[in-house]
């Protein structure tokens, strides 16, 4: 994994402002709970969005996320969780979300009634960095006993017990979608606790960047660069196909947060049809396209790159099931999904990240 650092420094991220969040570092280490540090396999591009981000934080500021699905916004809460070097703690909310689930329960032990900690509290104690998912699909009424954790007084006040203070590392990164089912207006008492970031839809530029950290050698290899003579589906090319499923592949595990090595997600992506044929065209010695092509590309892929194990079954069995083994690693299945969907909206014309496909092909 890429140093998070690093990463900022290659963002245009400003040395004085890096400065300081391993002062932060220093100033809070953590003891204990390590296991907890994420370590991305996702990044988040987008030079503004660090900027606001990494500044609120520091400034001692809560975090509230808005912006549609597919925006990175769980991707940037884990990579600054990351960043600061903090403890995680992940909270999904839902219509049924109570107080208890999120502060704390009675319970017995050793003879006595004592607090079992929710993940609010045990994120409170341990400094960490609380990632409040979905926070509006809460009702208003539950999240009310949040007030005092968010704001000024930074305490969680459990009626019983001791009141319990924040470490002074512990932020909250709270994430929403406006606009779904299931979603409601947040209360503005609430609201005001946190500084709000609208995440815009990630940029062409971020894209590029994102293709080029993983599969520059495969863009820009002679194979590849002949796919841009291969129709696919419609007047969709081979090389057009492959960049659009690449983008879905990454927007469906970043949407349902789903851990991969995103570098073999990219490349098998790319690689999934680099049969180097136009498949239109009578070729006896192929046989069936459909069933036989995922072998074919994996040979030539195999041929001209490096390839690790996992690349090599997503290729393999993209085609499933018209190819019987079903695929074996999660990023294979991930691309079967996405190559599924890639060609039902070009063949029926159905426009999917249409500009963006272009843009980027024009580009590399």
């Amino acid at each position: 994994m890429q140093d998070m650092l690093d990463f900022l420094r290659s963002e245009g991220i400003d040395d004085r402002l890096i400065g300081e969040i391993e002062a932060f570092r220093r100033a809070h280490p953590v003891t204990g709970d390590e296991r907890r540090i994420p370590k991305p396999h996702f990044l988040y591009y987008g030079k503004e969005i660090w900027l606001k981000a990494l500044t609120a934080l520091l400034a001692g500021e809560n975090l509230l996320l808005v912006g549609p699905k597919a925006t990175g916004k769980n991707v940037l809460a884990e990579n600054l969780s990351a960043v600061f070097a903090r403890p995680q703690w992940d909270v999904s909310f839902y219509l049924n979300t109570d107080a208890a689930s999120l502060i704390g329960t009675d319970t017995f032990r050793g003879g006595e009634v004592v607090l079992r900690e929710g993940p609010i509290t045990q994120c409170a104690k341990a400094g960490g960095f609380g990632i409040l998912d979905e926070i509006n699909m809460a009702k208003n009424e539950s999240l009310a006993v949040l007030h005092a954790t968010l704001d000024f007084r930074r305490i969680i006040d459990v009626p019983g017990y001791d009141r319990i203070s924040l470490q002074p590392g512990t932020r909250f990164i709270a994430t929403m979608n406006y606009g779904y089912a299931g979603t409601r207006e947040l209360n503005e008492a609430l609201a005001s606790r946190f500084m709000v970031i609208q995440m815009p839809v990630i940029s062409t530029e971020d894209l590029k960047k994102l293709l080029l950290l993983h599969g520059q050698d495969i863009l820009f290899a002679p194979g590849m660069q002949r796919e841009k003579d291969f129709m696919q589906h419609g007047k969709v090319s081979v090389f057009e196909h492959s960049v659009g499923v690449t983008l879905v592949s990454l927007m469906l595990a970043e949407k349902f947060n789903m851990k991969v090595d995103t570098r073999s997600l990219v490349r098998g992506s790319l690689l999934h049809d680099y049969f180097l044929y136009d498949w239109h065209d009578y070729h006896p010695e192929v046989g069936l396209h459909g069933f036989t092509h995922a072998k074919i590309a994996m040979e030539n892929a195999c041929r001209d790159f490096d390839l690790n194990e996992i690349e090599k079954d997503m290729i393999a069995r993209h085609m499933f099931p018209l190819n019987l083994k079903p695929p074996k690693y999660r990023e294979s299945r991930i691309l079967c999904i996405a190559d599924k969907m890639a060609a039902a909206c070009e063949t029926f014309r159905i426009p999917y990240l249409a500009e963006v496909i272009k843009e980027l092909r024009e580009a590399l």
